[in-house]
């Protein structure tokens, strides 16, 4: 548990220009994150400047004489976050975009420097002692709720422990940092291809095919990323393509990865237990929503029983859909799941997938998401030309709010190789109010467009744009602190993935859609009739979805609430698919080792569920007939964006819910519009 670091925000995963411009074009002394030659020297001097920086603060910090005020004390410890964090966002985030594989193994080793940087403060007694000295009773609400939040991080990174401890402590700390650098590299650097015959892309849409031309030997080439990967899931006839990609897709970072798991979740209990715990699990737990690891387990049963039962009725409209082609068959394996999902959205829904790809042009999408949410938050965005950065694509972007910047953003899009290999939203920059602008920078894989083809999305992927977008304006308008330990998304990490699964509902929106979503030859709106029977077959298969996410989240507890010598990976993952889903996992997929959030979330991958109850019952607050009507957008930005980490992830819940949040919310969501034992719908909000 690292002393104010920051999670990169995972996934898990945009019409006419003017809308979202300014009136008046707006100009940020602030430098981009590449002001000067984007080579390895550069980047090494930023961050051994930025360390070097946060060391001078504590320095000031620790030659205090006298009585200890929040001038002399937490204005330089918060410098020290503040640069401490920025090394770590830039190293981290090199790591795992830049498209040369010995900058990207310089950016692991300045990453390693800046975890150790503030391992060091986590577990420096005299930093702690300072802060514990301070006099809060004439302090605001939010300075007051920042200090004790810290003070509760350094018990729980062990300052109080004894040298020793403290010595081993800030080893092993390290040491996990590598670690996970490690694991996510594996998986980044772990591409696979898979040899396909042509006649084996039948299915698939057609500007797929004409992306996928024979070799001399007449063969496809199909790789593991996203956007080759997910079409053959969903759509392609082929049961043997389905089953390669899948096995390929699953095995891209095994065999290496299965040493650095069991290595991280060796040195993560070893830290636990240094510390008083009795697992990693219940360690990670104790600054989060949730307090204790045992709460994961009574969440995931309470989900079970929840989704169970419209699971069940879901999965045997899928093998009623199987026996037409497979007579007597009484199992779904899971990797039919997708595509079977497909063949009962057709049949059931009067609904192809494939129909709504044209009217969902990168470029398009890319407008209407910002339109959506410049609408939506009440600010424009304007581009910034000729911005120096690690790949031609990757675009620059201020938010403006009343006609001054509140922050600024990058886009990199599209896959490469060596390349994060799924979606995020990356923080850069803290926003520190009148010092420093917010900065953050989506990481996806989606289609790239071209000047023969419009990178045409599938509904998933808008549905991740738009996700990834609610991190990003929740990191902007939360960042307009006082202080960069409290900005941005800096509250409990399990409330971070609650508003941007909440801007994923965007997606389902007639009124929304209705402003981007034009046919990508012909301009012609996207019909009304296609956007309810695309919103009425979505509905079908959320109870299975939750059982799938269900048992990702068991996974991600198991193997982490136990000692790691107890755990078998490939059992763990095997067993948790089958008790919480209802389809039979394929073996010798080897899951855990491209389970990309074993790393990141550790045993918290619960926060998605946790969050979705929340972002659905937030939801629930808005007219769905009109999204923008009433006060609920701008109450959700002052009461639950703005405040950023200020206070506790509980309070922004309450403060705007006017109660906790309950799982009632996300059965209506799991339910809703469908209704399996008439295959009819219903409306949303009936």
């Amino acid at each position: 548990m690292m002393l104010a670091a920051r999670l990169a925000i995972f996934l898990c995963l945009p019409f006419f220009l003017t809308a979202v411009l300014s009136a008046q074009s707006v100009t940020v002394s602030q430098p981009t994150i590449w002001a000067t030659k984007p080579d390895v020297a550069a980047f090494e001097k930023i961050e051994t400047d930025r360390l070097a920086a946060g060391e001078r603060a504590i320095e000031t910090l620790l030659a205090v004489k006298g009585p200890r005020t929040i001038e002399n004390t937490l204005v330089p410890f918060d410098e020290a976050v503040h640069q401490n964090n920025s090394a770590g966002y830039f190293a981290g985030l090199m790591e795992q975009v830049h498209p040369e594989a010995t900058f990207r193994d310089h950016a692991t080793a300045m990453l390693t420097k800046a975890s150790a940087a503030q391992t060091a403060i986590a577990l420096n007694h005299d930093v702690y002692n300072a802060l514990a000295a301070l006099d809060l009773s004439k302090t605001d609400a939010t300075t007051r709720y920042y200090v004790t939040r810290q003070l509760l991080e350094f018990r729980l990174a062990g300052v109080d422990k004894d040298d020793a401890t403290r010595a081993r402590l800030k080893k092993l700390n390290d040491q996990s940092t590598e670690q996970q650098s490690m694991f996510d590299r594996n998986i980044a650097d772990g591409q696979k291809v898979v040899e396909a015959d042509p006649s084996e892309l039948d299915g698939l849409p057609q500007d797929y095919i004409d992306r996928h031309k024979p070799d001399a030997n007449g063969k496809i080439h199909i790789t593991t990323n996203y956007p080759d990967a997910l079409p053959v899931f969903t759509f392609a006839k082929s049961d043997s393509l389905r089953r390669r990609v899948t096995l390929a897709f699953s095995t891209r970072a095994y065999p290496k990865n299965q040493e650095v798991l069991t290595n991280l979740m060796k040195t993560r209990y070893e830290i636990a237990t240094l510390l008083g715990y009795s697992s990693w699990a219940d360690y990670n737990a104790a600054d989060k929503m949730i307090a204790k690891g045992h709460n994961i387990a009574d969440f995931i049963q309470q989900v079970n029983d929840a989704s169970r039962p419209l699971a069940q009725r879901e999965f045997e409209m899928l093998l009623a859909e199987k026996q037409k082609t497979t007579p007597g068959a009484k199992e779904i394996w899971s990797y039919e799941a997708a595509y079977l999902s497909e063949l009962v959205r057709r049949t059931k829904y009067d609904f192809d997938s494939q129909s709504v790809r044209p009217y969902f042009p990168f470029m398009q999408v890319k407008q209407g998401i910002l339109d959506a949410a410049a609408e939506l938050f009440h600010v424009s965005f304007q581009q910034e030309p000729n911005v120096p950065s690690w790949d031609p694509s990757v675009e620059t972007w201020i938010v403006i709010d009343s006609g001054k910047p509140i922050g600024r953003f990058y886009l990199d899009m599209h896959p490469r190789p060596g390349k994060f290999s799924h979606a995020e939203m990356v923080a850069v920059l803290d926003g520190i109010r009148g010092k420093q602008l917010p900065e953050a920078i989506l990481v996806c894989n989606f289609p790239a467009p071209t000047a023969t083809d419009a990178g045409l999305m599938d509904y998933g992927d808008v549905e991740t744009f738009f996700h990834e977008f609610g991190h990003l304006m929740h990191h902007i308008l939360g960042g307009q602190q006082q202080w960069a330990g409290i900005s941005g998304i800096s509250m409990e990490s399990d409330f971070v993935e609650a508003p941007s699964q909440m801007l994923e509902e965007w997606i389902r929106s007639p009124q929304v859609l209705a402003k981007f979503a034009r046919h990508y030859k012909t301009g012609e709106p996207i019909p009304a009739d296609l956007v309810a029977r695309m919103n009425r077959a979505s509905a079908f298969g959320r109870g299975g979805w939750v059982g799938r996410q269900n048992s990702f989240t068991a996974i991600s507890y198991d193997i982490y609430k136990t000692k790691p010598a107890d755990v078998d990976l490939d059992a763990v993952t095997l067993d948790d698919a089958r008790r919480y889903t209802l389809f039979l996992p394929l073996p010798d997929t080897h899951l855990w080792a491209s389970f990309g959030h074993l790393g990141g979330y550790s045993s918290a991958y619960y926060t998605y569920l946790w969050d979705k109850v929340i972002a659905e019952d937030f939801f629930l607050q808005f007219d769905r007939r009109n999204l923008l009507a009433g006060d609920a957008p701008m109450r959700y930005r002052r009461v639950v964006l703005e405040p950023g980490g200020s206070i506790s992830a509980n309070d922004l819940v309450k403060n705007f819910l006017g109660r906790p949040q309950n799982i009632t919310a996300l059965q209506y969501w799991m339910a809703e519009e469908f209704d399996s034992s008439a295959g009819s719908t219903k409306s949303a909000g009936q």
